[in-house]
């Protein structure tokens, strides 16, 4: 019983818990751009037709095939997909390059292994050749 315990108060649990309320929470909140938003600017943009396949369908021996429906969850996907990549997915790139950019500023490579090391480091962690610091560097 106490390594049950143990496992659900890792962090890992109450994280992913976490993960799942906010995805639940922002999923509604894209649901609602889309119908609400993105919906009725594609239907401007179309004459005041906002776009609905529910009603296409087709029939084969009695079985009903109602191919509309899924184009409408087909054209949903796509929306909420590019509304995710631009408004999520981009930024948080520029940010973690952004980010980067300053931990690189951090480290230099070695002139003969050619390994990253720290920009202020006097030895070479791997291949141990004696290095000047930039902060020792002569200033022309």
């Amino acid at each position: 019983m106490g390594g049950f315990k143990q496992f659900l108060l890792r962090g890992n649990i109450v994280e992913l818990a976490v993960a799942v309320i906010v995805g639940a929470t922002f999923s509604g909140l894209v649901q609602a751009f889309v119908t609400d938003l993105i919906t009725p600017l594609i239907g401007a943009v179309t004459g005041g037709r906002q776009p609905n396949f529910a009603e296409y369908s087709f029939t084969i021996n009695g079985s009903q095939f109602k191919y509309g429906d899924f184009l409408n969850h087909l054209l949903t996907f796509l929306i909420i997909s590019a509304i995710v990549y631009w408004l999520v997915v981009a930024p948080m790139t520029r940010l973690i390059s952004l980010l980067d950019r300053k931990k690189t500023a951090a480290t230099k490579q070695c002139p003969e292994c050619l390994s990253d090391i720290p920009t202020e480091a006097r030895r070479c962690a791997h291949c141990t050749v004696e290095l000047v610091p930039d902060s020792e560097k002569p200033r022309p």
